[in-house]
């Protein structure tokens, strides 16, 4: 028979009841952060990255607390917010159409190249203004040239303007930058080991050629077939269930395939599925499932796995790269907008909305951590950079596209979008 002391002690131990005790906090955490967020005239996800940096290392530290002895949950917990932003992504394309997409192709072409440019030039500059050698400087460079567009969409879905040609511009730049980013990276991590050749560039090209042909191949031509069969099957939640197949398959096929980042491809995914005269029905049930419980422990799990302190060994390098990696963008990927035939409340709507770094600048920074490519003050001074521009994007955009109205696609001629 078990004594009270003895369930206390299983209660303690047990690494479902601490891994449910997490989800429990991180939920209500978020919603109650968004909720205050929102009342003061923020969007909702600045409160909940507010709240993931106060659970996190910086002050709580939940994941380390006395009664949570489960290393494992903590690991768990990030992997659960991985599924969020692909599904965040995923309903991001899925609110968009292939014809859009591609009004808007000469402007996200030129944002997104200028703004990988732009900020690489500028840290691989200030890299070298601070004594790193020049790989090391090199590689600082790349890592703010890198964005994550997931911070951006959430923020425009709340403030209902993703669809305006600014939003769709900047969703499309967000893919020019991710390839080219890995790109470069590719080319980069194979020079500085000594194996380049241009049988190694051309296979990284390869690689992302592949992967969007056999995405667009299966996206057009078998997806459709594959939904009409699936929507006849007496199967509870169907199409659901496909969508959900589909978002992580390209994802995976991203990742492994192209080369590519995961969000990329649930990206492509979502704008497939936008396709199918199933959209209307699964844009709710998608939508529910992501908001009600992957998207907030996303938001909240960058927080955790940062800490502020940390930022004190590197504190003059991170004040630098911090207006840098903000500047680079704003300048990169505005006048790559304005270029396009923007105007410039336009253009500086894009590079603000390209300055958040968010998860894809942490898994960079340690990657470069990893091979010996920057010390520990560089990396937190670029953990200090991805805290303060994914912080900062939220805000900024809400500034932004205030009064006068953004124009939606169908109210601007073809000629002014691209």
């Amino acid at each position: 028979m078990l004594t009270k002391k003895t369930m206390i002690n299983f209660v303690i131990v047990s690494p479902f009841l601490q891994l449910a005790f997490l989800l429990v906090i991180i939920l209500l955490a978020a919603k109650l952060a968004g909720y205050v967020s929102i009342r003061l005239g923020q969007p909702s996800v600045l409160g909940e990255l507010l709240v993931g940096i106060l659970l996190g290392p910086s002050l709580i530290n939940l994941l380390h607390l006395p009664i949570l002895s489960n290393e494992a949950s903590g690991e768990f917990i990030h992997q659960l917010g991985e599924i969020g932003v692909l599904l965040l992504m995923f309903i991001a394309g899925l609110e968009l159409h292939f014809s859009e997409m591609r009004h808007s192709l000469r402007v996200s072409a030129l944002a997104g190249i200028l703004g990988v440019i732009f900020p690489f030039a500028l840290g691989w500059g200030t890299g070298l203004l601070f004594g790193l050698d020049q790989t090391a400087a090199i590689f600082l460079g790349l890592t703010l040239g890198a964005t994550s567009v997931s911070i951006s969409a959430q923020t425009l879905i709340e403030l209902n303007v993703l669809r305006s040609r600014v939003g769709l511009s900047l969703l499309g730049a967000a893919v020019f930058d991710d390839i080219l980013v890995i790109l470069l990276l590719s080319i980069f991590f194979a020079l500085s080991s000594g194996a380049g050749s241009v049988a190694d560039i051309a296979i990284v090209f390869g690689r992302m050629a592949l992967f969007f042909a056999l995405a667009a191949a299966f996206g057009l031509w078998a997806l459709p077939r594959l939904v009409r069969w699936v929507r006849e099957l007496p199967v509870s939640q169907n199409v659901l269930t496909l969508a959900i197949v589909t978002l992580l398959g390209y994802a995976l096929a991203a990742e492994l395939i192209g080369g590519m980042a995961a969000i990329t491809g649930a990206f492509l995914a979502g704008l497939m599925f936008a396709r199918s005269p199933e959209r209307e029905a699964l844009e709710p049930r998608i939508s529910a499932l992501a908001y009600g419980f992957f998207v907030p422990i996303f938001f909240v799990s960058i927080g955790l796995s940062v800490d502020i302190a940390s930022i004190k060994a590197g504190l003059g390098l991170a004040a630098v790269v911090i207006i840098v990696a903000i500047l680079g963008k704003l300048l990169g990927s505005g006048l790559g907008a304005k270029w396009a035939g923007f105007s410039w409340r336009e253009a500086w709507q894009l590079g603000a909305g390209m300055v958040s770094r968010g998860e894809v600048g942490l898994i960079v920074a340690s990657v470069g951590m990893q091979a010996g490519l920057v010390n520990e003050a560089e990396f937190a001074a670029i953990v200090g950079m991805v805290i303060v521009s994914t912080l900062v994007t939220p805000p900024v955009l809400r500034a932004l596209f205030k009064e006068p109205k953004v124009l939606e696609m169908k109210d601007e001629p073809k000629e002014n979008i691209v």
